[in-house]
C-alpha cells in the first residue's frame, strides 16, 4: 500500500532536455546508492517501472528520534520507488490541497483564476500566467502557492519516502544539479 509520494520538481514549466537531465540526476543518485541502477515493478504510475530506493535513502534524511522509520522510509514496502517523469505534469498535494496562490507583484489573491489556466498551460499553448489584478506575467511557477506544489515537465516522485525528512543539504544539491530552485510537494494518500 502506498502511503505518500515526496516529488522534487524545478520550478519550470518546460526543462530544456528533460531525458538528459534525469538521465544525469539518476547517474548521481545511483552513485549515491539511493536508488538501484536498473528498473523494476516497485514503482506506483504505468507499468509501475520505477528504481527501487535502497538502505542508503538513509545518509540524505534526518529522521528525529521518536519517529518510526517504517512510517517515513519505503524500506519493505511493494511499492518503494524512484519515478521520473519527463512530460508535461501538475505536481500538487493530493489530500487538501487548498489552490490557494499569490501573484508575486501584486500580493492579490489568484488561485482559482492561476488553476483554471492549467487547462492551457498542460498542452504546452503556455507557460506563463497573468495576473487578473495587475497584470503582471511570469512563469507558473513564479506565482507562489499557499503549499508547496510544481508544473513542470521533470519531476522526481520517491514512492513512500517522507520528504519531510530529507536533510536540507540533498535539496540544496538537488537543486544545483537542476541549475534551478526546486519544489518539495509532499502527497499523502
Amino acid at each position: 500500500m502506498i502511503n505518500m509520494q515526496s516529488i522534487i520538481v524545478p520550478q519550470i514549466s518546460t526543462y530544456p532536455a528533460p531525458e538528459a537531465r534525469a538521465r544525469k540526476v539518476l547517474a548521481w543518485l545511483t552513485a549515491q546508492q539511493i536508488v538501484e541502477e536498473q528498473l523494476t515493478t516497485c514503482g506506483l504510475s504505468g507499468n509501475r517501472m520505477a528504481y527501487a530506493i535502497t538502505e542508503g535513502i538513509r545518509q540524505v534524511m534526518d529522521i528525529p528520534a521518536g519517529v518510526a522509520l517504517e512510517d517515513c522510509l519505503p524500506l519493505g514496502r511493494s511499492v518503494h520507488g524512484l519515478e521520473i517523469v519527463t512530460q508535461r505534469c501538475i505536481f500538487t498535494p493530493e489530500k487538501g490541497f487548498e489552490s490557494r496562490a499569490r501573484c508575486p507583484k501584486c500580493r492579490k489573491q489568484v488561485g482559482e483564476v492561476l488553476i483554471e489556466s492549467l487547462e492551457s498551460w498542460m498542452p504546452g499553448e503556455t507557460e506563463n500566467f497573468i495576473c487578473p489584478h495587475c497584470e503582471h506575467e511570469d512563469d507558473i511557477n513564479a506565482f507562489p502557492f499557499s503549499q508547496p506544489c510544481g508544473f513542470s515537465n521533470l519531476g522526481f516522485i520517491f514512492n513512500n519516502s517522507d520528504g519531510q525528512y530529507f536533510k536540507p543539504s540533498f535539496l540544496a544539491e538537488f537543486a544545483e544539479r537542476l541549475g534551478l530552485p526546486i519544489s518539495l510537494v509532499l502527497v499523502k494518500f
